[in-house]
This record gives C-alpha cells, structure tokens and sequence, in this order.
C-alpha cells in the first residue's frame, strides 16, 4: 500500500505460531496508517488476520471465533488483575492458555482502544493477559501516552517471547521487529533529509520521543 521507495514488504519474514492473533483494528487506523503497525503485525504472523470495527458486539467473525473458541480466547490488555504472562510459571502459562490460544489484540491510539472496550460487550467478558514491560517503545516519532507502551508489534513480540519462555510457541522472533525497525529508519531519514517536504530544519540528529499525551490526543514528533 506504499510507493516501492518506503515499501517494508521485502522485510517482511513471516513466522508460523500456535497462537492465532486476532487483530482488531480502528478505523481510522485502517484508513490512515498504510504502515501501521497492526499491519505489519498481520504480514509478520501467518496465523492471523485483521477485523476492523469500533462496537464488536455483534460482529460476526469476532462472534463466530469466540463461540468456537471460546475456551481458548483472550484479550491482550493491561490491568491489575489480569493473567500476567511474565511473572507466571511455565505450568501455570499451559494451563491457563492451553495448546492453540486465540489472543485479540485492539489495534489504534490509546484513546480510540478504550472505546473499543467500551462498546463491545462481547471483548468485556473476555479473560485478560497482560506482561510487565521493561523496555521502551521503538516507535521514537509516534506519540505514546506513557515511556512503556508499546506499539501493536511491539507488543505481540513480547507476548510471543513469554510464550516461548512458557512453551506454549516454539518460534523464533529474532528478525520480527525488522519491518518495523526499517520504516522507523526510513521515516527518521525523510524527517532530516533537506530534499525532502518532510524536513524539518531545526531537527538535530537525536529525535527525543514524547511520552505522554496532552489533553488533546494529537501525535507529535519533538525534536532536540
């Protein structure tokens, strides 16, 4: 969906996983963000697929998957009380997520995920998983509401390499973040090429990410 000089297609390396991922993805991020990364997140994992929607209360795929599913269904989302897959045993990880989980994952900004929740009745009842993240988002010129979020890819990264710490996925996820990798360095290019509409004079070399939102959610780049 882009022109061939910021194509991250030959990139990509799609992996298999046990796990199915389920992308639920806002319009508006469907629409806008031809390298988004729930996107990327699709083209890197050949078990998934992408359900766009805001209310999937009486979606009928999203239905159908949890009636069939239903046992082996989770909503990745952060809370309290959630399942967390990095202080759990491996044992307890079986157990709880089973051989084939489906995991849903709710794909735009922060703001446009809590309404998504919100209306859909359906994601509400859903058991919740979640990890303890120690490392800071890659995704350096896009807006994150906290230091410790992280994008759509970011996130099924971690959560698969918890799995595989807790043997439920036997993949390998060392060139995952590639694609995502390559388009953060295209995009930081274009920003500081003086050929470029994009450029920004005053832009140094450092890009300093903005780590929380203001009252109006908008996406910003800052600049040191």
């Amino acid at each position: 969906m882009r022109p061939s000089s910021s194509c991250i297609c030959k990139h990509t390396n799609p992996i298999h996983t046990k796990t199915r991922f389920i992308i639920l993805m806002h319009p508006k991020e469907y629409k806008k963000e031809k390298n988004g990364t729930g996107h990327m997140t699709k083209l890197q994992l050949e078990n998934s697929e992408i359900i766009v929607g805001v209310d999937f209360t009486n979606n009928t795929r999203v239905n159908e998957i949890l009636i069939k599913e239903k046992s082996c269904s989770f909503l990745l989302y952060p809370g309290k009380d959630n399942f967390n897959l990095s202080i759990r045993k491996s044992s307890e990880i079986i157990s709880f997520m089973g051989n084939n989980p489906h995991i849903f994952i709710l794909d735009g900004t922060w703001p446009c995920v809590r309404k998504m929740l919100k209306l859909s009745k359906n994601l509400q009842k859903l058991k919740r998983v979640s990890f303890d993240n120690k490392i800071k988002s890659k995704f350096i010129i896009k807006q994150q509401p906290e230091s410790l979020c992280l994008s759509t890819i970011e996130s099924a990264y971690t959560v698969l390499n918890l799995l595989n710490e807790g043997f439920v996925e036997q993949c390998e996820t060392k060139d995952f973040l590639i694609p995502f990798e390559k388009m953060i360095e295209y995009q930081v290019e274009c920003i500081q090429n003086p050929n470029n509409k994009n450029y920004r004079s005053s832009a140094k070399r450092e890009i300093i990410p903005k780590n929380m939102y203001k009252q109006n959610p908008q996406r910003s780049i800052i600049f040191k």
